[in-house]
């Protein structure tokens, strides 16, 4: 043995396993055309999928809080929602009481399988006519908003009415 063993001196290394650091998945833009099977599951577009699996969680909230739109929640998402309604409970609980009801009504725990697939709550996906259907995605705020052909006609329609009042607003404030 070394004088520096004996004298315990020298440095002491520890293996350290280090988790890769992934950079964060953009959601993607724009709307896409997908499609809930005759047993209710949705696959998404592989955009879609990279970018829920992108985001480091256990899994999502599948639901509905106006009953138009379903919404997949990636679980850290929800439970920020959940916060904000304990917050408002505070300031108007039938407000955050209606939401809640609401979201558990439609709601149900998911996940993204390994074809890509979601399962939508059954109560969620005939109120909104999304049984074997074709259907719109979108990302905003955190998830992805799936609507019925209907519903997405029927906003294309009423955001093409007022879009030039819109534009001029826009641009008042900057947009290009």
């Amino acid at each position: 043995m070394s004088e520096f063993d004996e004298a315990g001196s020298g440095q002491n290394w520890t293996d350290v396993e280090e988790k890769p650091q992934t950079a964060p998945v953009e959601p993607p833009r724009g709307f896409f055309t997908a499609h809930v099977d005759d047993k209710g599951r949705l696959k998404l577009p592989v955009n879609f999928q990279a970018y829920l699996n992108g985001i480091d969680d256990s899994g999502v909230f599948v639901t509905s809080t106006d009953g138009r739109i379903a919404k997949i929640y990636p679980n850290s998402v929800w439970n920020g929602n959940l916060k904000v309604l304990e917050d408002l409970n505070a300031q108007d609980p039938g407000a955050a009481e209606a939401i809640s009801f609401m979201a558990n009504h439609f709601g149900a725990d998911g996940k993204v399988d390994a074809q890509g697939r979601v399962t939508l709550p059954t109560d969620l996906r005939r109120a909104l006519a999304l049984e074997n259907q074709e259907v719109r995605v979108d990302c905003s705020q955190g998830g992805v908003n799936i609507y019925s052909m209907a519903e997405y006609e029927a906003r294309k329609r009423e955001a093409e009415a007022k879009m030039a009042e819109n534009l001029r607003a826009a641009k008042l404030k900057g947009f290009k």
